[in-house]
């Protein structure tokens, strides 16, 4: 039976994946309301180039916030202020948004570019938060949710534009709008009680080196007062030896050998996360299913699905992540993705069409395998690539690097977006076998690169990948004998991590 500080671990586990709500809305939204005849006369029927741009907006406000405002924000003023942070730019993004001038698309395009700071800010603060606070044994699971709200973020948006588009003649120009108004749910959810969950005891140790609080922090989700204790010795530990043997800004990330191996995977996998194609999918699906199905509530329906489906496909990354492990799923996944990719590709460019349109035969086969696309996808590249990312760095570069291989993703994508649609309209489904080459390089990179990183401690992860026990170090500073049967009673420690003094205690 689940205790109750365990159910209140998930409970504040699910309050950060909400801002992967923010992020999953967003993606849909606008490849949503591509397909209302209202939206595209109200801004003066924009070409593929603009359709494009606004994609792009979006990408580049989140990639400026991941890069080089997010980890010094959740660094200096604390993971929560993080997610609210980015909660309050969607908020006033989304009125940007709904309320532009009519033909105004410049205003709509700024609205995009201050969402992504938005979720750029959030994006980075939430996985951390869920990292540094969820134990070990459980932390890949608690993490396959940030990925699974991704796709509750795209069923409310289609689901909402699916309704829409049933009722156009009595909402009119709203029949967009309103899917745009809809995104001010999760942040006004996410801010109602964001105050109200502890920050991370990390978080608390690594900024004037808050002891107290981060027991109390820790004793709110551990069983056990030993448990407690030997969590906060092992982040004290770290943190001392962080403080004093390894610097904790941008340069970091780069200096030592063992972090530089951590980044160059962690950004190769975000950025194959987007050139699988689920990228372009969530982006452009109403443009590629324009090409098999005539009609615009037809493919409202199958994008609203598709989004319904995702939700459940994610969760099989619960039951996985931690069973099979990391590297398992990366590599089914790549090569799942790249057989669908390619059996989509054949049957729509070798099918023959009727009247603009393939036959209603062609056009599930091609639907079902875009389906089976996001199985591989959702529990594989979508949920594991944040669980690893967030959990292999450090605490001293855990912000910034998180910030900068999450914002990779929509480095990414927003080349990706900028070109497809051209792409596209040139070469149709032949696109996709570009899809399938990139699916099976990114398995056989994981084959080859990535180590596996299940059930390890986040103190232990340096080890993993080559470099220093932070905690042993740390252990050997303090002067700790026994770190697992010690308490830490007191510390005094100031700015530069100098003239420590510590009391332990055996528990």
């Amino acid at each position: 039976m689940v205790s109750t500080k365990r159910a209140y671990n998930w409970y504040i586990s699910l309050v950060a994946s909400s801002c992967m709500v923010l992020c999953g809305y967003d993606a849909s939204v606008f490849n949503a309301v591509q397909g209302s005849k209202n939206w595209i006369a109200y801004f003066n029927k924009p070409d593929s180039q603009t359709i494009g741009a606004i994609n792009t907006a979006y990408t580049v406000g989140a990639v400026v916030a991941g890069f080089f405002f997010g980890g010094p924000l959740a660094d200096h003023f604390g993971r929560r202020m993080g997610m609210v942070v980015g909660s309050v730019l969607v908020v006033i993004a989304t009125f940007m948004q709904a309320f532009s001038p009519r033909g105004n698309i410049g205003c709509f395009i700024g609205g995009r570019v201050l969402i992504g700071l938005g979720q750029g800010v959030a994006l980075t603060a939430g996985p951390i938060y869920i990292g540094e606070l969820s134990p070990p044994e459980i932390r890949g699971e608690v993490m396959s949710f940030w990925q699974m709200f991704y796709s509750v973020g795209s069923f409310i948006a289609y689901w909402v534009n699916y309704a829409c588009s049933k009722n156009v003649p009595t909402l009119g120009e709203w029949d967009w709008k309103m899917v745009v108004m809809f995104q001010l749910l999760v942040p006004i959810i996410i801010l109602a009680q964001i105050f109200f969950i502890p920050e991370t005891p990390r978080w608390y140790i690594q900024r004037g080196n808050r002891i107290e609080d981060a027991r109390q922090s820790l004793q709110r989700v551990r069983d056990t007062d030993q448990e407690v204790e030997d969590e906060l010795l092992g982040i004290y530990e770290a943190v001392r030896f962080e403080k004093e043997a390894i610097s904790s800004n941008y340069s970091a990330l780069w200096k030592d050998a063992s972090v530089r191996k951590r980044m160059y995977i962690a950004l190769i996998l975000n950025a194959g996360q987007q050139i699988t194609g689920q990228g372009t999918l969530n982006s452009y699906s109403t443009i590629i299913y324009k090409k098999v199905f005539k009609s615009s509530s037809q493919i409202a329906l199958i994008n609203a699905l598709n989004a319904t489906f995702g939700i459940i496909f994610t969760l099989n990354a619960t039951w996985t992540v931690d069973r099979f492990g990391r590297k398992f799923l990366f590599i089914v996944g790549g090569i799942g993705m790249a057989i669908c990719m390619v059996i989509a590709a054949t049957v729509e460019t070798q099918t023959p069409s009727a009247d603009g349109a393939k036959t209603t035969s062609v056009g599930i086969a091609i639907v079902f395998i875009m389906f089976l696309f996001a199985f591989f996808y959702k529990p594989s590249w979508g949920a594991t690539t944040w669980i690893f990312t967030s959990e292999i760095f450090s605490m001293n570069v855990r912000a910034q690097a998180v910030g900068m291989c999450s914002q990779t993703q929509n480095v990414a994508n927003s080349i990706v977006q900028q070109f497809f649609p051209t792409f596209l309209d040139n070469c149709g489904f032949y696109a996709f076998y570009m899809f399938a080459g990139i699916n099976a390089l990114l398995a056989a990179f994981v084959w080859m690169w990535v180590p596996e990183t299940k059930k390890v401690s986040l103190e232990k992860m340096d080890t993993l990948f080559g470099g220093t026990n932070h905690v042993e170090k740390g252990a050997e500073i303090v002067g700790t004998v026994n770190s697992h049967h010690m308490t830490l009673k007191s510390v005094q420690l100031d700015d530069g991590g100098k003239g420590i003094s510590t009391n332990m205690t055996r528990a």
